[in-house]
């Protein structure tokens, strides 16, 4: 989804609405084949909007990918939908029209391509922790030869148990039994 904002200048008085099914499964899957292991096509739904030189897009992005498992790489369906509120210009001195909390982008070219949004916001989406359906019903947690996996509570634990004062100080505990 590309548009020059000369052909852009024609929507001055009536938005631009768009319903597309993108498919950036190809571009995705280079840039992030770490992350994503498959994309189905996007359903992209919305509108945009020219005004004194600047562009509004709002879309609603929604399909489903596969990705990684974070404890154990197998592969998990993640569900897509979120919406897409962004500003774009050619001109840096129209940034002072805008609040610090809008996305607004400055375009290097008068082109703005909405593919490369819509491709960083389908990465935003990436939950830091995803995990299989199995792998949420079992507490077991990962183990190797010589290491594991522990919760923060079983850290404690062990701590607490491990927990031994030294001879030579144990005499220092005299000193301030009110204090551990």
């Amino acid at each position: 989804m590309k548009w020059s904002m000369l052909e852009l200048r024609k929507y001055k008085n009536e938005p631009l609405r768009f319903v597309e099914k993108l498919d950036l499964k190809k571009e995705i899957i280079t840039r992030f084949s770490d992350f994503i292991i498959d994309i189905s096509p996007l359903d992209i739904k919305g509108f945009l909007e020219y005004k004194d030189g600047d562009v509004y897009v709002h879309a609603n992005v929604s399909g489903t990918m596969i990705v990684p498992s974070s404890r154990s790489l197998k592969p998990v369906d993640f569900a897509l939908d979120f919406m897409i509120d962004e500003f774009y210009t050619t001109e840096e001195g129209h940034l002072e029209r805008y609040e610090d909390t809008d996305a607004v982008i400055v375009l290097e070219n008068d082109v703005l391509d909405f593919d490369e949004a819509i491709i960083e916001y389908v990465v935003l989406q990436l939950p830091l922790q995803i995990l299989a359906e199995d792998e949420v019903l079992d507490n077991d947690l990962p183990a190797g030869n010589g290491w594991e996996v522990v919760t923060e509570e079983q850290l404690d634990a062990q701590k607490a148990e491990n927990q031994t004062i030294d001879p030579r100080l144990a005499k220092l505990k005299d000193l301030f039994p009110d204090q551990d």
